[in-house]
């Protein structure tokens, strides 16, 4: 039976952030709030909740994981940056966006694609995931809470509860920013190149 916390969007309760931290490093999955409709998330090393969250979504292991990181920072730890992408990416963050980056050594073969070693990587502007992230202080393996036969991702606590309490380890009530994808913008080019536009503006990579 998953646990139900309710979280302040923000001010979020530090108590409720540890024991939500803590459900995470005993390899824990947890359905959680961002700026962009609710997620899936556990932490890199457990590959049992890896498999169980594109188990709930009904995915192969050809569909990677994104990486959710606190800052740019972080987010140089695991993808190749260089000075325009850091440009692009200081004005853009944080934000709904997701971004593919070549990875570095510290992503794990098995969260890159295969034949172009890049990773998905974003940094959510939502006080509840910052401070998970915080906690934590490592990145969350990510997906988009959305079920196999649904349209749209699930983005009610409630709803969420109900279908996935005996899934899932925790469910996170807390308010999103917005209903929708991120939009999804390629930086291992030359050009950044728009793979799906969502509920962030394109505009600003000249897209």
């Amino acid at each position: 039976m998953a646990q139900y916390f309710v979280i302040n969007a923000e001010n979020p309760q530090a108590r409720l952030i540890k024991h939500a931290v803590e459900i995470l490093r005993e390899g824990g999955v947890i359905a959680y709030p961002t700026d962009s409709s609710y997620a899936l998330g556990c932490m890199m090393g457990f590959k049992d909740a890896q498999d169980k969250i594109r188990q709930i979504r009904g995915l192969d292991d050809s569909h990677l994981f994104t990486l959710v990181c606190r800052n740019l920072s972080e987010l140089a730890t695991y993808a190749q940056v260089d000075n325009s992408q850091f440009r692009l990416l200081k004005a853009n963050t944080p934000g709904a966006y997701t971004f593919v980056l070549k990875a570095t050594k510290e992503v794990p073969r098995r969260l890159q694609h295969p034949k172009r070693s890049a990773v998905g990587i974003r940094v959510p502007n939502h006080a509840v995931v910052q401070a998970l992230l915080e906690e934590l202080a490592e990145p969350l393996l990510s997906m988009t809470l959305q079920l196999p036969d649904d349209d749209e991702p699930l983005n009610e606590a409630w709803e969420i509860r109900e279908r996935l309490e005996h899934t899932v380890d925790l469910v996170i009530d807390s308010a999103i920013s917005l209903a929708g994808l991120t939009t999804v913008i390629d930086l291992t080019e030359t050009a950044p190149v728009l793979i799906r536009q969502g509920v962030a503006d394109a505009t600003p990579f000249g897209i």
